[in-house]
């Protein structure tokens, strides 16, 4: 036994079949596990050629190294494979316990191919040491929290689970997969991977043990441990209090926070969706995901009223800046129920806000209509159409089947210039922090490997104010600034942010000032290993090139390393950004020379050598 259980399942969901398979200490010490040791299996198996909702296509889930084990935030799990969204690489992240879960059972992740002939759940009892395939056609159709209670009583009410809703069940290209009970539900929302369940017809994975990490050093861990939280709880007091939705009036203030599909520049109302106002109003609780000393977890319920909305997980930054500033809506209740209303669905809220906030730009231009609307009249500031998109984008519904492929594909549909206004990279709708605010932003936007994410790299926190002095930046920069300062900012920290999804941690531990130095401590103390925190930003740079391969492969070129027309070209018209435009012409040759690559966006051989990875680019 060690930290990690030192094997996972493959599934072959057509044939009802499952298999255990080692990993080795040497492949955890190359490639970490979670999305580092998923993407060297998929990058050694892929077929370029499969759609990724080809019944062959495999969803690989992967535990980090950490996950399970009582590291800071070591809860994550990485699902990981070619996005239905945006046809690349692509890993969605999911904290709360599931990952855990899975440790616990004796696995450290799962790879899934084929698809069941009826709708399947797969049942990973390691109390029991059974895995099982069991009919979920029971369940198909039911919304995420209706499955989560089923399935509790069907197995075991302490079992974790993490499934899909509707959404899902439709292939709706924006749809996340769901985990945990109503109260306290966790997302691995981007890419479409919930499309990904979807295609296999399983619904769910559930998963319940008793195995328990075993540490080279307990004692030496527990120190560093117990060291780390203290650090981390005396940087995160805000966190703690009102979530990343404590961050909305900061972000508004920055120029950070997107208003009208970005075209805005300030928003009067964004006090009345803080976080600030939402806790002091409807908080019931905290939560906690595994071993975290954080707890950004909020339980809202609102009570009464036309937007009630039953006990469940509160909103954070990103759902309150797409379903309030991108729509223009201040309607507070409304926002906490939209959140919820795709929790229950299984929809990704930053896609699922980007795809209205397109829609309505498009019918405020004559380029849809009510017609199309299915009799809907969009408008800026509307909750209840809101609300009502959000159920036909689920459902595939009159202009909700258009938006449920995504906001590229949409644009690509409407036509008449509507590309024009589709705020998406490489397919992936981009995350709400922009890159007019804070221009390192825009060369991880542009290099990020699943597109316009934004926890590549979270770069911005330096504007903020959070320095990391053993990453080489003991200051603040000037973040509107374009040149070789802003092109290293976002290198660096892709680096240092790449092998935390492969450790399990959480990466809202690196804004408690967790760098390099924490990190490698982290992993020398649980693991027994020797890293220096160079060797922790050389693995982070190596699993970085390692998907870029993999995008290569599927097709991505330097093209599309590149911004939406709107970002690069419309400044915002007021506020602390106004008239700030990134100059990714410039940063972007800066960042390829530091990454290695040529002016095609190619690692060269060179480099990959010097990383030991393969050579053949």
């Amino acid at each position: 036994m060690t930290v990690y259980a030192g094997k996972y399942l493959r599934v072959d969901l057509a044939a009802g079949a499952w298999a255990e398979e080692p990993i080795s200490e040497k492949d955890v010490k190359t490639w970490l596990l979670g999305s580092g040791f998923a993407a060297k299996l998929f990058f050694d198996q892929m077929d370029p050629t499969l759609d990724p909702l080809h019944p062959d296509a495999p969803l690989l889930v992967f535990n980090g190294v950490l996950t399970g084990a009582f590291a800071p935030t070591g809860a994550r799990s990485s699902w990981c494979g070619r996005s239905p969204l945006t046809g690349i690489w692509n890993e969605s992240n999911l904290g709360g316990h599931w990952g855990a879960g899975l440790r616990f059972a004796g696995y450290d992740g799962l790879v899934i191919t084929g698809r069941a002939q009826n709708p399947v759940y797969l049942w990973i009892d390691g109390q029991e040491g059974v895995v099982t395939l069991r009919d979920a056609s029971h369940l198909w159709g039911k919304d995420y929290f209706e499955t989560a209670e089923a399935l509790l009583q069907e197995t075991d009410v302490r079992a974790q689970v993490a499934g899909i809703g509707p959404a899902g069940e439709n292939l709706v290209r924006i749809a996340g997969i769901m985990s945990g009970p109503a109260k306290y539900v966790r997302t691995a929302g981007r890419g479409g991977m919930g499309a990904l369940l979807g295609s296999k017809n399983l619904k769910a994975v559930v998963v319940r043990g008793k195995q328990r990490p075993v540490y080279p050093d307990r004692k030496r861990f527990l120190a560093e441990v117990k060291a780390q939280n203290a650090e981390i709880r005396d940087n995160s007091v805000a966190m703690s209090a009102f979530g990343t939705a404590g961050g909305v009036v900061g972000a508004e203030w920055h120029g950070d926070f997107p208003i009208q599909n970005w075209r805005l520049g300030q928003w009067d109302e964004v006090e009345t969706v803080s976080g600030q106002v939402i806790y002091e109003q409807y908080l019931v609780r905290h939560t906690f995901c595994h071993a975290c000393p954080i707890g950004c977890g909020k339980e809202v319920e609102v009570l009464g009223g036309k937007y009630a909305t039953p006990r469940g997980e509160g909103v954070e930054y990103e759902t309150i800046s797409g379903f309030g500033g991108m729509l223009g809506n201040a309607n507070v209740e409304s926002i906490i129920l939209a959140n919820s209303l795709c929790n229950r669905y299984g929809l990704d809220t930053i896609s699922t806000s980007a795809a209205i906030a397109f829609a309505t730009e498009a019918f405020e231009k004559g380029l849809i209509d009510e017609a199309d609307c299915g009799g809907l009249t969009l408008a800026w500031g509307d909750p209840d159409v809101m609300l009502a998109l959000i159920e036909k984008i689920a459902r595939r519904e009159d202009i909700g089947a258009v938006l449920a492929e995504g906001v590229r594909e949409a644009a690509h549909r409407i036509g008449q210039g509507a590309e024009d206004f589709a705020i998406h990279v490489k397919g992936l709708e981009v995350a709400y922090h922009d890159p007019r605010a804070f221009v390192s932003m825009a060369v991880n936007y542009a290099t990020a490997n699943r597109g316009g994410c934004h926890l590549e790299s979270l770069s911005y926190w330096n504007g903020y104010g959070i320095t990391h002095p053993d990453l080489g930046y003991p200051e603040q920069l000037d973040q509107h600034k374009s040149g070789r300062e802003q092109a290293k900012l976002a290198y660096d920290y892709q680096n240092l942010n790449s092998v935390f999804n492969p450790l399990g941690l959480c990466k809202f531990i690196i804004k408690g000032k967790v760098g390099p130095v924490n990190a490698s401590n982290l992993v020398n103390s649980a693991l027994g290993w020797d890293w220096t925190p160079a060797d922790l930003l050389a693995m982070g740079d190596k699993l970085f090139q390692l998907k870029r391969l993999i995008n290569l492969r599927l097709g991505v070129t330097a093209a599309a390393d590149t911004l939406p027309k709107r970002l690069l070209t419309e400044s915002r018209p007021t506020g602390f950004a106004a008239g700030v435009l990134p100059d990714l012409d410039l940063m972007l040759p800066i960042y390829y020379q530091l990454r290695g690559w040529n002016t095609e966006g190619r690692p060269q051989p060179e480099r990959l050598r010097l990383l030991g990875l393969i050579d053949d680019a």
